[in-house]
């Protein structure tokens, strides 16, 4: 008798089948036969009452089966034929259907439909309509639309307008958003410091310091005085546009920044610290990556888990082992516990720079730390070692794992010399520019030269499980980007793909 309990309990909920009335009207209107006029004949025969819940109710079951022509057809006759007026609230059930398939037409039909008969709008209504029609491309549609809402018997509040201008600026259009805001200070004085954030951001998304540094002036002007968050939002702005077309003034114009945060009693946080160290590392600038940690020691700012990778990732990519180890085992001895994310990427880029050795000491590191989560390091730990010809070290990863009660998602034939492929290790090949059969011009020859730009070999392919696709895609990028950056000079720029490690620094930012 337990057993037949415990077998049912576990069964799923058996849906309550529909109405025969509903189901008979749900399969006239997802029919494929016949077009639309063929549609409105057959409802023609339908000779059951038809109610304005059921009418609803049909949009309710038939919004994902059937075409939204098929639908609005349907709609449009029920408020014909039906002996009793369609309600306020069937009509905007069926314009929230029609706005969340993004039909403009049919929301547009719906639009002149409410306004002629004087139907009263939701104002839940109105948010995700305003929304999808600037997410169209339809911005001069959306803000008709909410010029005219007294035609709809609904008033433009503190709602309605914050609605249209976090709808406006979530598409890239910062400077309308700020006409709404002008023409409708007197409504949304409660709500300035929410909207002039969601405008400060936009601006900074597109880069436009300018901009930017002109809605913090306002908002100061304006008796809003900004906090933390905008502060970072516009440093991280201001940051990644020095980053491309004014490097020499990055740390310079960021570092000016937070003396002007801390002049307005906003101190800067390892957070703000972050974000500059986060560009830095992109362009491989060693020197003034060290010096960041010991600038926010000065000012009284302790470095987080992040601070410590950022400047660990820049040396490891550089070649300077040995320093980023020794960032890492201070990082340790301060007593932080970084995420395990911190362990995966840098790991990967040791992986990417053929320095297995130095992925092997840090995995012994994580795991003295307890974090948990080694299986995706073993995974590809274990083929890299075999692959290198260290048949030994990999069967030592290999019982520990399995000692650990790890279920390691990589093949076992991984351990069979005769099946598992060795790549030797070879001296990288420089192509000689005399040999090219493409004419150079003479200035560009010698700059190459100078640069000294050699090519690696191949990286060798390797079985890797779907559970570590996070850490192989950071290997490959790395490894991809320092093949040719190894022997690059410090100042040619090389274009990495962004880590998502990197984002966690300023995740408060981008809420």
């Amino acid at each position: 008798m337990r057993v037949l309990i415990s077998l049912y309990s576990t069964l799923p909920p058996i849906s309550t089948p529909l109405p025969l009335q509903l189901q008979e009207l749900c399969s006239v209107v997802t029919s494929n036969v016949g077009g639309l006029n063929e549609l409105e004949f057959s409802l023609n025969k339908y000779r059951d009452s038809l109610t304005s819940s059921l009418v609803t109710q049909a949009n309710d079951s038939c919004k994902h089966e059937a075409h939204t022509r098929r639908l609005l057809r349907f709609f449009l006759w029920s408020s014909k034929n039906l002996s009793c007026k369609l309600e306020d609230k069937d009509y905007n059930y069926a314009l929230r259907v029609f706005t969340e398939k993004k039909d403009y037409t049919a929301m547009d039909i719906l639009f002149g439909d409410l306004k002629k008969e004087g139907r009263v709008m939701d104002a839940e209504n109105f948010g995700l309509v305003v929304e999808t029609l600037v997410k169209l491309g339809k911005e001069d549609e959306a803000l008709g639309f909410f010029k005219n809402l007294d035609k709809y018997k609904f008033s433009i509040d503190e709602f309605t307008v914050t609605a249209i201008i976090n709808a406006l600026c979530s598409r890239g259009h910062p400077k309308r958003a700020e006409g709404v805001v002008w023409h409708h200070k007197d409504k949304i004085a409660s709500t300035m410091l929410c909207i002039y954030r969601s405008i400060l951001y936009r601006w900074s998304v597109q880069r436009n310091a300018k901009e930017a540094r002109r809605i913090i002036q306002e908002m100061k002007s304006n008796g809003v005085a900004p906090y933390l968050i905008c502060y970072n939002t516009f440093l991280r702005c201001l940051c990644e546009r020095n980053l491309r077309r004014n490097f020499s003034r990055l740390v310079l114009e960021a570092l000016n920044e937070m003396m002007e945060m801390k002049s307005y009693k906003v101190f800067p946080t390892s957070i703000s610290y972050n974000i500059l160290l986060s560009c830095l590392g992109k362009t491989r600038r060693v020197k003034e990556s060290f010096q960041i940690p010991k600038k926010m020691k000065h000012s009284g700012c302790a470095s987080d888990w992040v601070s410590y990778y950022l400047v660990a990732k820049v040396l490891f990519l550089t070649g300077r082992f040995g320093k980023g180890k020794d960032i890492v085992d201070q990082m340790i001895g301060n007593s932080l516990v970084p995420n395990h994310k911190f362990y995966y990427s840098l790991i990967g880029i040791l992986f990417g720079v053929e320095r297995v050795n130095r992925a092997l000491e840090l995995f012994e590191k994580m795991k003295r730390s307890s974090l948990g989560g080694y299986g995706p390091v073993y995974d590809v730990l274990i083929p890299k070692l075999y692959r290198g010809g260290d048949f030994e070290t990999g069967k030592e990863l290999w019982d520990e794992a399995t000692c650990m009660g790890i279920s390691l998602q990589c093949s076992r034939d991984v351990l069979d010399p005769s099946i598992t492929q060795v790549f030797k290790p070879k001296r990288p090949e420089k192509i000689s520019l005399k040999d090219s059969t493409i004419t150079k011009p003479p200035n560009k020859v010698k700059k190459l030269s100078k640069l000294g730009i050699t090519f690696g070999r191949d990286r060798a392919q390797g079985g890797n499980a779907e559970n570590i696709a996070q850490i192989v895609a950071i290997m490959e990028a790395e490894h991809e980007a320092n093949l040719s950056d190894r022997q690059m000079s410090e100042n040619t720029q090389v274009n990495l793909e962004e880590i998502e490690i990197e984002y966690e620094a300023d995740s408060q930012v981008r809420k």
